[in-house]
């Protein structure tokens, strides 16, 4: 493993643990060269075999790389991290794990990753929203600013609204 800092790959484990009900493993680990720790987080990779259906009703193996994809997309240009959009994936997996346990819709999936992506960055869940829903015309994508511009106001001011 090399060290986000030093880019060294001389570690030590220094601690592991189980996390997620036994599908992840979180170890903190220490660079042996600049004595700084970090965490990793390890998947395991057979428990999460899901086929996604899609519209045309055809199936086809859940992709988490898919996934990340259309999250650095959407996050182009944006102040938006690695990290933040693995927390996003990792997230959405598990909405899907919570609720599905061998077949997911993929609207469900597009719909758990708008919902995440709007609390980190509104312009790239905008982005998203225009590709996943597919707006007809720019009436409909104007209608999805104002309500995020909306429930930024009301996040700001609640009083103001009655929240």
């Amino acid at each position: 493993m090399r060290c986000p800092f030093c880019k060294e790959d001389n570690d030590k484990v220094v601690d592991s643990r189980s996390s997620d009900g036994g599908r992840n493993i979180r170890r903190r680990r220490q660079c042996l060269e600049c004595k700084r720790r970090f965490t990793t987080y390890e998947k395991i990779g057979e428990s999460f075999k899901l086929l996604v259906v899609k519209k045309d009703k055809s199936r086809v193996p859940y992709d988490r790389e898919k996934v990340i994809a259309g999250l650095q997309k959407a996050c182009y240009k944006r102040k938006v991290s690695v990290e933040q959009i693995q927390e996003i994936a990792d997230q959405v997996e598990e909405d899907i794990l919570n609720q599905f346990d061998k077949e997911v819709r993929s609207d469900f999936i597009g719909e758990s990753i708008m919902k995440n992506l709007r609390d980190v960055d509104k312009v790239a869940y905008i982005r998203f929203a225009s590709v996943y829903r597919d707006f007809k015309d720019a009436g409909e994508l104007i209608d999805e600013v104002r309500e995020v511009i909306r429930e930024s106001q009301i996040a700001k001011q609640p009083e103001l609204f009655g929240k």
